[in-house]
């Protein structure tokens, strides 16, 4: 069962099928968009998988960016307790992240990514001369985790994307490859560590938990994932900063390589208090408190509760009051 959306389905579904042939093949098309990630749209996937009476040695084989991707996992993951699933990943967040890593699932109104599942996939082939048809947009939004992994994990990578941002943005076939290779490898480790997202695997969430109520209070249609991954990142070097954990210098070069990036850096005025209510809902919440990513230095970021809640306020007053 290949599971694509519109979009892709354009540019790519017919040579895929023509690739797999004689083997038996189905498809499941859904809509294209971050608003469709939702439990309607895993419903037709498991619609398509019954009315083609598909078994348990059937795979699930997941065409697109992440949306796709995520929802893709999530129904093979259910689907008659668990069928194999293939991530093809045609997006650069999605070549980069999502598609590594084994988180599966769709959006609440009430939250990003609250049902699903970890559910890893048999394999992971990230074919790059899919980007040559993204629009530059997207193009952006992906880079948005390739810098979240420099702040979090890796500060060359950081210094790396600095000096070859121009490179990426024209759509150099190495610039574009070692990014992509260096983002799964940091990935990889950090999951091998911490597959269930105890503790490690929290770090990647850098920037996701103001991302996420960015999403949520904007109904998924204003901002990309990456971009309000982007104004999160933002948000989290600035809380840094106010907590005295990294000095001026970082806060700005993370602000700077972000508008390098092409990626917005003003936050939509959703108001302090509804960003703090949608962040409740985060998945690091625990026994009530958010817990956060913060930075202490580029390279090395912490997962924690303990912060001045008076300095969380500020940062939210400043970016969405």
């Amino acid at each position: 069962m290949i599971v694509t959306n519109t979009t892709v389905a354009r540019f790519y579904l017919a040579k895929l099928t023509h690739s797999l042939a004689p083997r038996r093949l189905a498809e499941c098309i859904l809509p294209d968009g971050e608003q469709h990630k939702t439990l309607q749209a895993a419903g037709w996937v498991f619609d398509a998988l019954i009315g083609k009476k598909m078994n348990r040695d059937a795979a699930v084989l997941a065409l697109g960016g992440g949306v796709v991707g995520d929802i893709a996992g999530f129904t093979a993951a259910c689907y008659q307790r668990g069928i194999g699933y293939v991530q093809m990943p045609t997006t650069l967040l999605a070549q980069v992240d999502s598609s590594v890593g084994g988180k599966t699932g769709v959006n609440h109104s009430g939250g990003k990514n609250l049902i699903g599942a970890f559910y890893q996939p048999q394999s992971v082939i990230a074919d790059t001369d899919t980007l040559a048809t993204l629009p530059d947009r997207e193009l952006r939004a992906g880079l948005a985790e390739v810098i979240k992994y420099g702040c979090v994990w890796d500060p060359l990578l950081f210094d790396w994307l600095d000096h070859n941002m121009g490179k990426l943005l024209e759509r150099d076939v190495d610039a574009l490859t070692y990014s992509i290779a260096r983002s799964c490898e940091i990935k990889a480790t950090v999951v091998a560590k911490d597959e269930r997202e105890q503790n490690v695997r929290a770090i990647l969430n850098f920037g996701h938990t103001f991302g996420h109520a960015i999403e949520a209070a904007t109904g998924y249609v204003s901002y990309l994932h990456g971009e309000a991954v982007g104004l999160g990142m933002l948000m989290a070097v600035d809380l840094s900063h106010r907590l005295g954990m990294i000095d001026g210098s970082i806060k700005g070069r993370v602000r700077d390589i972000l508008g390098k990036a092409g990626l917005p850096t003003t936050a939509p005025r959703i108001g302090a208090a509804k960003a703090l209510e949608l962040m409740q809902m985060d998945k690091k919440v625990l026994a009530g408190a958010v817990r956060l990513v913060l930075l202490e230095k580029l390279g090395r970021a912490i997962v924690t509760a303990d912060y001045a809640q008076g300095a969380l306020r500020a940062t939210l007053g400043e970016y969405f009051a």
